[in-house]
């Protein structure tokens, strides 16, 4: 019972979407707009900087505080069960992410998983984001491709999480990185069919080398 209430509690504040809150303040749906994803890049590229990084913060929040936090809160009656510490971090997080991707609140469409997935990596084990942090950074400016940006990142995580396997307290770290690598490539399959036919959006200012019109 412990195990399904903090489940319950991290997928519902996994829920809570940055871009609908921001969306409600504004008048507006992302969903309907761009790309109709309620995540942080087509909240920049509909409604601008400030809006995007309001809901990148609020959705890596989402991650982190049911990684950091859930796993630890004192339930009365239901604490003490025998649940592995380790493993109840793993779960609370991945429950958040799916949270994100399927809001319960917004008819189950969410963002692709990414700002929570790297909140709930921060609260684990910060060094593993920072790597893939610079290198989405390195494929938006070389290729302008967010999605494309964030699938290598997700694949980088679990070479970083194997490297640091024997630095990382928590047993669990590594196979989800796994499941977590082919999850984000699942939810970007639209980036990926994009990218292919050619007609991917591209961040062409964020790019160094780029055509100059």
């Amino acid at each position: 019972m412990e195990l399904l209430i903090k489940l319950i509690l991290s997928y519902l504040l996994g829920s809570v979407s940055g871009s609908m809150l921001m969306g409600k303040l504004k008048g507006v749906d992302i969903r309907d707009m761009g790309s109709k994803n309620a995540g942080g890049t087509n909240a920049f590229r509909t409604q601008g900087a400030l809006f995007a990084l309001v809901v990148i913060i609020i959705d890596i929040l989402k991650g982190f505080i049911p990684t950091k936090f859930i796993p630890f809160i004192n339930l009365p009656f239901f604490s003490g069960m025998g649940i592995d510490e380790n493993l109840l971090i793993i779960l609370c997080g991945i429950a958040a992410i799916l949270g994100h991707v399927y809001p319960v609140y917004h008819r189950f469409r969410g963002g692709k998983g990414g700002g929570a997935a790297m909140g709930m990596i921060l609260a684990i084990y910060w060094p593993v984001i920072l790597i893939a942090l610079l290198l989405w950074i390195l494929i938006l400016i070389l290729t302008g491709f967010v999605g494309l940006g964030t699938i290598i990142s997700s694949i980088s995580v679990i070479c970083t999480a194997y490297f640091f396997r024997n630095s990382i307290n928590n047993p669990y770290f590594f196979p989800f990185s796994i499941l977590l690598g082919l999850f984000i490539i699942y939810t970007h399959r639209s980036n990926i069919q994009r990218m292919l036919y050619g007609n991917e959006n591209r961040f062409d200012k964020a790019m160094i080398f780029r055509k100059n019109t």
